[in-house]
């Protein structure tokens, strides 16, 4: 596994302040998700499905609005998560929601000393992958709590957009899972304004390694898509081109945002 000793102690120091801004941010809009809005996208929905009594695990959930979402749609969902005040916000919307819904603060890797159970839908979305070194492992995880026949939802930044600089200017880095990326968060995507002074570590995942990894474990690869927007306004240079679309100001509808997997446990 490629690795930096301290990663996982220095992203969940990062996502423990992260959190605590994102959940007064305009960009996760709490009081309106307490009000009964979905924070789910339409790429996710319609690779989703129907969820009505599906037991789906959702792998870093960050504080919870997506589990929640689908809990709110009848599944019965379990949320894992890094950071534990991320679980922590989790927890409390649950109650504050009453909604029967489990969440577990633990790294990936480790979930199989926490849980064990297998499910109909293993789901992970938007900025999940870029913070974990082993896509095989990663990989090992989905198939292990898929239950055979099961679905497993993956929608992710297309690894294009990691290539560039924070302005999207130029090319910086390898498309490539090459070495760790570390770097300095001065804020967060979801406010600009945040003081947040502190170090990340992440690696670049190329689809063929994000795919190849999957089919190894046993999943088929059902449908890949690839789309020409982000549903959320995260990146710099950005606009709303069409009702949460938003692309690249510079680049317009050239790059792919976005993608997505559906894929079938086989064995």
């Amino acid at each position: 596994m490629q690795n930096n000793n301290n990663y996982l102690s220095v992203n969940k120091e990062l996502w423990n302040k992260r959190t605590l801004a994102h959940l007064q941010s305009a960009f996760y809009d709490v009081p309106s998700f307490l009000d009964g809005k979905s924070s789910l996208n339409s790429i996710e929905l319609a690779l989703l499905g129907n969820v009505k009594d599906k037991k789906i695990l959702h792998l870093q959930c960050h504080f919870g609005q997506d589990s929640l979402s689908l809990a709110r749609m009848g599944a019965d969902v379990t949320g894992i998560d890094l950071s534990d005040n991320a679980i922590e916000a989790a927890k409390n919307m649950t109650t504050q929601m009453n909604i029967d819904a489990r969440f577990i603060c633990c790294d990936l890797y480790q979930l199989p000393q926490h849980l064990d159970e297998q499910f109909d839908i293993v789901f992970t979305s938007y900025g999940t992958i870029g913070w974990l070194p082993d896509i095989a492992l990663w990989a090992t995880i989905v198939a292990r709590f898929l239950k055979p026949k099961g679905t497993f939802v993956f929608v992710e930044f297309h690894p294009i957009i990691w290539m560039y600089d924070n302005e999207m200017a130029n090319i910086t880095y390898s498309y490539f899972n090459k070495d760790a990326i570390i770097e300095t968060e001065t804020n967060t995507y979801a406010d600009k304004n945040a003081e947040i002074n502190l170090a990340c570590v992440t690696w670049n995942h190329g689809i063929g390694e994000v795919v190849n990894s999957l089919i190894n474990k046993g999943l088929q690869i059902d449908d890949l898509s690839e789309y020409d927007y982000s549903p959320y306004n995260c990146f710099p240079n950005c606009t709303e081109a069409e009702p949460k679309k938003f692309r690249f100001i510079n680049y317009g509808n050239k790059l792919p945002m976005v993608y997505s997997i559906k894929a079938t446990k086989t064995i």
